[in-house]
């Protein structure tokens, strides 16, 4: 829980959304890679690209919440902020925090390298991640 925690640093919040949000998005990405009949090498490929969306997710979620209004996100915004959630805007600010969901999409990217043309869904799918207004 990171609410009105002050001592929840990096490391413990990206350990949640490693655990949380990025679990969630590599079941998905890596049962549809292991039904397609996907070798180790590209399930470790697989498993990397979700790990980096999921955090990235989350980090533009954060973002989102305080940047964006309510009525763009359809739901409340500021609300983290009101619970004193720890999120990475507060620990990282801002800027810092576009930066870090852009290198980890990046950086999910570079796991797809090897498959060309054939990972651009997934490619768009990370773009997307950090350019979403909701």
């Amino acid at each position: 829980k990171c609410e009105g925690q002050p001592d929840v640093g990096i490391d413990t919040l990206q350990w949640i959304h490693t655990y949380k949000t990025a679990a969630l998005l590599k079941a998905a990405v890596c049962c549809g890679a292991a039904l397609a009949g996907a070798s180790d090498e590209d399930l470790a490929r697989c498993e990397t690209y979700a790990n980096k969306i999921g955090l990235a997710f989350q980090v533009a979620d954060d973002i989102l919440d305080v940047t964006a209004s309510t009525e763009e996100l359809g739901k409340t915004a500021g609300k983290d902020l009101d619970a004193d959630k720890t999120t990475y805007p507060k620990l990282l600010g801002l800027d810092r925090s576009r930066e870090v969901a852009r290198e980890l999409v990046d950086e999910a990217k570079a796991a797809l390298e090897p498959y060309g043309e054939r990972a651009a869904p997934l490619l768009g799918l990370a773009d997307y991640i950090i350019s979403r207004s909701n």
